[in-house]
């Protein structure tokens, strides 16, 4: 009976290996809660204490100065007290814990902690948030989602894009309607033209209008002119594009006007003008200058232009999707204007601190320190805005070139005509002759 019930012990010992190995691969979150979860939540609970006080987390239920008679004794603080912490709860990819603040402590002590803290309960990241005052949230998430984002799922709204996984394994979206402008910015190869073709993959199959200007010859957004309402390749038509939008949307200013409404989704659906999104890449194409003054004219034009877009824009279903690889004040006074204008920010990895600044200082010195911290084999990978005014790491789901241009032409029939545009460029076209 020995070796028989060895080598019985032995079988479900290497079924129950086989059985985990698949779990952990094809269903990743029934692993971590069977698994991961339980051995996580024991660490945080029995290793709470020590990374409290070595960690300056804990307080002492004494004053380190004591008036002894007429002296002032200073020593090391007595009885130091680790602050409560929540059970550990689960998440699908992780655990939270919640920790009410000792007087006088901040946030900022916590987020100073949280490299130590990732190290003590071995997890991959530790975010630290306070939900309400008196509150840290601490957030743990055990493996890096970005290494393998898939696709999460999110329903299909008008002018709402899918563009891949957040770090917390939620899904990635792009909603035009919530946020109506949107700033990207990433060196080259660092994700940047992947975004923008799911993006385009995204709203291809809506009846959106979408207008490229590549004043690189139309390299990138070229691919997609089946799809593409209009699409400029150089500043001049840049300008003439732009110019035309604006009339576009001073007769839409005239039509909501008249309705005695606020904004075009306000309108009957027979009278709503299409919703057009302006995706334009390489930012500063359009506002450096060779010295000349037609070069000059042509970069203040286009700046007042987007200027005007992104400020009256986002109630006439005018939206503008800016990419480039260096955004940054030395462009022009008018990017730093325009950059506020732009309220979603997307930041891939980047050559200068200057224009992860530029993107995400506004919003979270945190977001900059990280959006820096992406590697050059980290493609796809950016900080982003959250739909509650915080960031976010996330990767985009990776589409290639063919599978976009595939399904731009599969939808060209949906491409709507905007003859305020065609006749801007029929014009600059006569002119050119």
């Amino acid at each position: 009976m020995g070796p028989i019930f060895l080598a019985f012990v032995l079988a479900v010992a290497a079924w129950l290996l086989v059985v985990g190995d698949l779990v952990r691969r094809h269903r990743p979150a029934w692993h971590w809660y069977l698994t991961g979860y339980p051995a996580a939540a024991w660490r945080v609970v029995f290793t709470w204490r020590r990374v409290a006080l070595l960690n300056d987390l804990a307080v002492s239920r004494l004053p380190a100065r004591t008036l002894v008679g007429h002296l002032l004794v200073k020593g090391d603080p007595v009885r130091p007290v680790a602050p409560r912490i929540s059970f550990p709860r689960a998440t699908r990819m992780g655990l939270s814990v919640v920790v009410p603040l000792h007087a006088g402590q901040t946030p900022a002590t916590y987020m100073q902690a949280a490299d130590a803290l990732v190290h003590a309960w071995k997890v991959h990241a530790v975010r630290v948030t306070s939900p309400e005052r008196g509150l840290v949230l601490l957030t743990a998430t055990a493996t890096d989602p970005l290494l393998r984002p898939g696709l999460a799922s999110a329903p299909a709204e008008l002018l709402s894009a899918l563009i891949g996984a957040l770090e917390t394994g939620g899904a990635w979206v792009m909603n035009l309607r919530l946020v109506p402008h949107w700033l990207i910015a990433g060196a080259t190869r660092s994700g940047k033209s992947t975004l923008l073709a799911r993006l385009i993959t995204q709203l291809a199959p809506q009846p959106v209008a979408l207008v490229g200007i590549d004043c690189k010859g139309g390299m990138e957004l070229g691919l997609f002119t089946e799809r593409l309402s209009a699409l400029a390749t150089c500043r001049r038509e840049a300008v003439a594009v732009l110019t035309a939008l604006v009339v576009d949307m001073q007769d839409r200013m005239n039509a909501c006007r008249t309705a005695g409404v606020r904004s075009i989704w306000e309108l009957p659906d027979k009278l709503r003008p299409v919703p057009v999104v302006v995706l334009v890449d390489e930012i500063a194409e359009l506002y450096l200058s060779d010295g000349t003054r037609q070069s000059k004219a042509e970069a203040e034009q286009c700046s007042t232009l987007l200027l005007r877009l992104a400020q009256l824009g986002a109630a006439l279903g005018l939206h503008l999707v800016v990419a480039g690889q260096r955004v940054g004040s030395d462009l022009g006074p008018g990017v730093t204007a325009l950059r506020a204008q732009l309220g979603g920010r997307i930041c891939h990895r980047v050559n200068d601190p200057g224009t992860a600044e530029m993107t995400l200082g506004d919003l979270n010195k945190d977001a900059v320190t990280v959006a820096q911290a992406i590697t050059a084999q980290e493609r796809g990978v950016a900080v982003c805005t959250g739909p509650d005014g915080g960031w976010a790491r996330a990767r985009s789901h990776l589409t290639p070139t063919d599978e976009a241009v595939a399904t731009a032409r599969k939808h060209s029939g949906m491409t709507p005509e905007l003859p305020t545009i065609d006749r801007a460029l029929v014009a600059l076209e006569g002119d050119g002759k």
